[in-house]
């Protein structure tokens, strides 16, 4: 970035913003792999116009799993959010 000779203030926004960008990428992985577990844990047979019942259940079972792991993960990337904030904010 310092190519570019950015002002402070932007390095910073710039920095913020990758950050989001990184955080977004690695939940929308995340997002893709569950779905490919609870895709290839539940549905055992050739999907076909309705699901079965120990098909239906399991995946609401894998969803609410995943839904709770989803939370805590956002939870878990604000602390780091708001821990670099406060480290940024002390160095300035």
């Amino acid at each position: 970035m310092d190519q570019f000779h950015f002002d402070d203030a932007t390095k910073k926004e710039i920095s913020t913003f990758l950050e989001r960008e990184q955080a977004q990428a690695r939940i929308n992985n995340q997002i893709q792999s569950f779905t490919s577990m609870c895709w290839d844990k539940c549905i055992t047979g050739t999907p076909g116009s309705r699901f079965a019942r120990g098909e239906e259940a399991c995946l609401a079972n894998c969803v609410e799993r995943f839904l709770d792991s989803s939370l805590f993960m956002v939870g878990q990337i604000q602390q780091q959010q708001q821990q670099l904030q406060r480290a940024q904010g002390a160095s300035s």
